[in-house]
């Protein structure tokens, strides 16, 4: 971090270095009309909320959208440790660190990623990372496809519908085949996705929280799954794990997922990191590449490529993927957030978006015509029901500022009416009372 001066010798010795007679010298080059005369900042206030005020002034015209939408893509805070350190010489590459004794810096925090991967599934090993959520899905298919020797796929129809085209257009050109499951309302459908299991299923894939933003217990699955001898892949949102069941702990066998959440701005929707772990047993079919510790000859540590199952590095026939450079920047962005937060930070950021997001639900369903169509438990998402279109009522909200969610309809044929609603830490209760305003006013005015 760069040294700041507090104290008014600490100023005086400053300015000598740098040569201004004095801290109006220093800001000469700014016109008068320019300079702010007070800031009149609260005392206490976060990172965050000092950045918002900033930023405020700093408008001229216009404002920035709110955004309660999500869909696998969240807005976040990202603390400024996370651009500091992974803008640093020792990391800022996504490239291969082919050789070692070059590349300690990116191998050791690939190694750490690897193993804050694990600690948030609950499983055993990790990659380096995947491209992005959707691709890490259909690695996680083609990967129970080779350890099963099967050639079907259970995919439960609430997981992220591009995600499922992804998956599809994957295994589209192999013999394996693909049944969706629809979901019953909002909430995977348990007594049909077990029904759905064969001798020929290698592997049944589900979403937690799924699509609509429900959170569900796979455990029984799990069990279902391994009776008939395939595998159970989870999908997950990286953030939910602070609160809900790990997938290790409702004994899958892969979990994957979209690590945008982790330290990664919205950037236009990506590029981001794909994230997949799995149980010891099956590390040799994880796809990419695998960073191990060892210790050289003088008995220091050191890190490795450990694994390398692409085909640039072994007979292409072997080859689990053609994962290359991926996103490891991104990762380790995903890193640094995960260790600036550790246990209890996650737990408290978990808590603060379940919180925010069962204030807005309580807001949001006691308006006229409006229901919420989730059964059970959700994270930071839910599904509300409308009297309107949804497409139309959230065209209408952009104008005003607000991104209400994302409108069904495109992805659902029959929920037209339904929208799903995303409250991150950062939404205020402003923001959120002002949704709730606007969403009747768009409603019945």
């Amino acid at each position: 971090m760069g040294y700041c001066p507090n104290t008014p010798e600490e100023i005086r010795e400053m300015l000598v270095v740098i040569g201004a007679g004095s801290v109006e010298d220093l800001f000469s080059p700014i016109p008068e009309a320019l300079r702010a005369k007070s800031f009149e900042l609260p005392a206490g206030m976060s990172e965050f909320e000092l950045m918002g005020i900033m930023r405020e002034k700093a408008t001229t015209g216009g404002s920035e959208i709110v955004p309660f939408i999500g869909g696998g893509i969240y807005d976040h805070i990202i603390p400024a440790a996370v651009d500091h350190l992974a803008g640093r010489a020792e990391f800022y590459t996504a490239y291969t660190p082919y050789q070692p004794e070059c590349s300690q810096g990116t191998l050791q925090a690939l190694y750490e990623y690897q193993s804050a991967i694990c600690r948030l599934t609950g499983l055993e090993a990790s990659n380096a990372s995947l491209y992005d959520g959707g691709t890490a899905v259909a690695e996680a298919a083609l990967m129970a496809l080779r350890i099963t020797g099967r050639n079907a796929i259970v995919l439960d129809a609430s997981v992220n519908p591009l995600h499922r085209e992804v998956v599809c257009g994957y295994l589209a050109s192999l013999s394996a085949g693909v049944c969706q499951v629809p979901p019953a309302g909002c909430e995977s459908d348990l007594e049909l996705l077990m029904g759905s299991i064969t001798s020929e299923t290698a592997a049944v894939i589900v979403q937690n929280p799924n699509f609509f933003g429900s959170v569900a217990d796979f455990t029984a699955l799990a069990a279902k799954a391994h009776e008939q001898g395939a595998l159970l892949i989870v999908t997950c949102y990286p953030v939910a794990l602070g609160l809900v069941k790990s997938p290790g702990e409702m004994g899958a066998d892969i979990a994957v997922g979209e690590g945008q959440s982790l330290g990664n701005t919205l950037s236009f929707g990506g590029p981001y990191f794909g994230f997949i772990a799995t149980r010891k047993r099956f590390i040799r079919n994880l796809p990419g590449r695998i960073v191990g510790e060892t210790v050289d000859k003088e008995g220091r540590c050191g890190y490795v490529l450990t694994l390398q199952a692409r085909e640039q590095h072994i007979k292409r026939h072997k080859a689990t993927s053609n994962i290359c450079s991926n996103q490891s920047l991104c990762a380790l962005r995903g890193l640094i957030f995960a260790a600036a937060l550790g246990k209890q930070g996650f737990e408290d950021l978990a808590t603060l978006n379940f919180d925010k997001a069962q204030y807005a639900k309580g807001l949001f369903s006691a308006l006229k015509g409006v229901s919420v169509l989730n059964a059970g438990a959700t994270f930071n998402e839910f599904t509300l029901a409308l009297p309107k279109p949804a497409a139309q009522v959230v065209t209408r909200l952009l104008d005003a500022g607000v991104a209400a969610g994302v409108p069904l309809g495109g992805y659902y044929p029959g929920l037209e009416h339904a929208i799903v609603v995303t409250v991150t830490e950062k939404r205020t209760k402003a923001e959120i009372d002002q949704l709730a305003g606007l969403l009747e006013e768009a409603l019945w005015n």
